[in-house]
């Protein structure tokens, strides 16, 4: 299998409407021992008197904490751990400010360890999942109206008109005790990763995500992706992550040098001449027929 290296590009900003950005992105390598440990989280904050921003910073920093001491080769076991750590600091800090000052928070988190991707959700930020072409929602929306989807009840096209999408069944915070689904993948060369706050993915086809994601590089797709969702309606703070395990033959392809490059006036002359030819004999066989 042809050797990859992973490509992260991310981008987060408040949009058009809201004046405070609570959502929350994180990217970047673990020091450990073996060195190829990479984490991609995105947070999606909420709670009164702007206090989301407060949560979503609290659900990094659990998360970065626990996985700054990796005691386990068990990936799975120390994002529950982080996301339960997480969910204690909110939970706790929000009671001690009374009732209407609770918060709460989404979060995506993704440990990578060479090829195998393991991803942690709470909450209905998403992680998608591109290969060869096709385009996968990996997590799982905890929010009303996916419950409703799952059950038959409505429509995806129905859901994404509802006024209930934004109504979250599952969150960092928002009770002692919570459940965190966990999917483990092996990356392959050329797969895409989106991790992305519902800002960004209410606002796009899956359609136009698979388009941005195939046609765009990480350090572009974000953008797009963002201002597409802004285009269409989106009033949200909007967060993208967009991760390539690009295989290593296109990044260290070398560049063509403009020396060697054919001239296009060079191209121009023997095509020319092609013409010129064709249009000769055409002018011989219509002599030859009224001869």
């Amino acid at each position: 299998m042809e050797e990859s290296r992973l490509v992260v590009g991310a981008q987060t900003e408040a949009g058009n409407v809201r004046e405070r950005n609570e959502d929350l992105v994180h990217f970047g390598p673990l020091e450990d021992p073996d060195g190829d440990t990479f984490v991609l989280a995105v947070a999606d904050g909420m709670g009164g008197y702007d206090r989301g921003d407060v949560a979503s910073r609290i659900a990094i920093d659990a998360l970065l904490d626990r996985l700054g001491t990796l005691d386990t080769e068990d990936s799975a076991l120390i994002l529950k751990q982080a996301y339960r750590r997480a969910n204690e600091e909110i939970y706790e800090g929000g009671v001690s400010q009374g009732e209407e000052n609770m918060m709460g928070t989404t979060l995506v988190a993704g440990l990578l360890r060479g090829k195998e991707l393991s991803l942690a959700n709470v909450g209905d930020s998403r992680a998608y999942l591109l290969r060869a072409g096709g385009l996968t929602q990996v997590t799982q929306d905890h929010s009303l109206i996916a419950e409703q989807v799952r059950m038959g009840v409505l429509t995806p096209e129905e859901a994404r008109s509802s006024q209930h999408r934004n109504i979250i069944t599952r969150a960092l915070g928002h009770r002692e005790r919570v459940d965190v689904d966990v999917f483990e993948l092996t990356l392959l060369p050329e797969d895409r990763i989106l991790i992305s706050t519902d800002g960004v993915h209410d606002f796009l086809s899956e359609d136009e995500i698979r388009d941005v994601l195939i046609e765009l590089p990480p350090d572009e797709a974000p953008a797009s992706l963002i201002e597409r969702a802004l285009s269409n309606g989106s009033t949200d703070n909007l967060t993208a992550l967009c991760a390539w395990m690009a295989p290593l033959s296109v990044l260290e392809a070398p560049e063509l040098p403009l020396d060697d490059a054919e001239p296009a006036s060079s191209l121009l002359v023997p095509v020319l001449a092609g013409v010129a030819l064709v249009v000769v004999v055409l002018i011989v066989i219509v002599l030859l027929l009224f001869a």
